[in-house]
């Protein structure tokens, strides 16, 4: 047997098993991020928040996003994507922990700077794990790998609502007008009780996110040739910005992530409405969260057959259009019809973030680090759309506020049609 075709046998070899271990990190962010989503309503009763103020809690965890993706690129381009996954799960696990003393003290202050540490060990995360799963293998075929990656992020994000909704919103949750007419101890003890049942869960998370860090240390990932064993050049964000398709995905990822975040963030809420779902509680809606965020799990994991059958920029732009007219349903429509329209969404979601983040690096080469941190940067849509989502909510009503997301997609259907396209 040729001993060049026996390396290659390894090397494909190695680089699937890369990909089975670095995707149990898509698991974990998924898992993490979509528990936002039970952290919202759950607070918001805890604190008597408004919507912009319980929107916070996206804004804080997507705001570091935007605040830490550039150092977090540096941060991997000097150690590489394996220890810089490493240290994502490290700073990650921290933030977790740092919800026992928030819930402890009852500080909603409290609960957004240990979301701010949570949020800057994913943005680590991303940073090094989207590129080198998108990097491990050939170009042609880098949206459909990092389809597959993300569809362990969406089994995380169909998973976490159910564990969310059992561990967090177990309790019966009381209106304002119902606390308001408790004796004034007794209310507030049952929001320090409400706050701290948080403590357990995200315990248990930075125990398991410890764990994982160990065990990448001591798995043996493989470098990327041609991008790893570049230096880092000054000046190499203004050269990665001179590709337009980088540039156009650099708005795509912010506006996707702003409309997915935001439609997540108050569907427990808006499926518990009473012309919606029809005496449904929050902890029964959890359910339906889960379908939302299970459809992107299916559609990932067609998508990623899909993505090697039909052009990715087609088949984005389709999904934008079919998106943008669930959404329509979902403002007009009651009962049962808006409320499968919009649980539907997520099916057509499951491409989007990793077809818009391939197609944004295709072709960089060396600049590929600079252009992932300006695409994570982008991910502070999820902070961005969702307070702007509530105050639309606050003002207009929650039903009227989804214009926002659709407008969203608008520009993704653009980006997939004529932003993409590389000059």
């Amino acid at each position: 047997m040729d001993t060049s075709t026996v390396v290659r046998g390894q090397h494909v070899q190695s680089n699937r098993v890369a990909l089975a271990v670095v995707t149990a990190i898509f698991f974990m962010w998924g898992f993490i991020t979509c528990l936002n989503d039970i952290l919202i309503p759950h607070l918001k009763a805890a604190f008597s928040l408004t919507w912009v103020q319980a929107m916070l809690i996206q804004f804080t965890f997507f705001g570091a996003y935007f605040l830490m993706s550039l150092p977090a690129g540096r941060l991997v381009a000097a150690v590489g994507y394996k220890r810089g996954i490493v240290a994502g799960l490290a700073i990650a696990g921290v933030g977790a922990l740092l919800f026992w003393p928030a819930a402890h003290l009852h500080v909603y202050g409290l609960f957004l700077g240990a979301l701010f540490v949570l949020a800057t060990g994913i943005t680590v995360l991303q940073v090094a794990a989207n590129p080198y799963v998108a990097l491990l293998g050939p170009e042609q075929t880098s949206s459909s790998r990092l389809t597959l990656a993300q569809s362990m992020n969406s089994l995380g994000t169909t998973l976490a609502p159910l564990f969310g909704g059992l561990l967090i919103l177990s309790a019966q949750p009381r209106s304002a007008e119902e606390l308001a007419a408790l004796p004034q101890a007794e209310a507030l003890a049952y929001r320090v009780a409400e706050a701290q049942s948080v403590q357990l869960p995200y315990f248990g998370l930075a125990i398991t996110l410890f764990v994982l860090a160990v065990a990448i240390w001591m798995f043996r990932l493989p470098a990327i040739a041609g991008v790893e064993d570049q230096p880092t050049r000054p000046g190499g964000l203004k050269d990665a910005l001179r590709h337009p398709h980088l540039r156009y995905g650099v708005l795509a990822i912010f506006f996707y992530v702003g409309a997915e975040v935001s439609i997540g963030s108050v569907l427990v809420n808006f499926l518990s409405m009473p012309g919606i779902g029809e005496g449904m509680t929050e902890q029964q809606a959890t359910f339906y969260v889960s379908l939302y965020w299970g459809g992107a799990l299916v559609g990932r994991l067609l998508g990623t057959w899909l993505l090697v059958q039909v052009d990715p920029r087609r088949l984005l732009g389709w999904f934008a259009i079919i998106v943008m007219g669930m959404l329509a349903v979902t403002m007009l429509g009651t009962g049962g019809l808006a409320k499968w329209s919009v649980v539907s969404i997520g099916l057509f979601n499951s491409i989007m973030f990793p077809t818009i983040f391939a197609l944004a690096i295709a072709g960089l080469g060396p600049l590929t680090g600079q252009g992932s941190s300006l695409l994570v940067m982008a991910i502070v849509g999820g902070a961005v759309i969702p307070l702007a989502m509530g105050w639309l909510a606050d003002h207009y009503g929650l039903q009227g506020s989804f214009l926002l997301p659709l407008l969203c997609y608008a520009y993704i259907l653009h980006y997939a049609w004529r932003g993409a396209r590389r000059n």
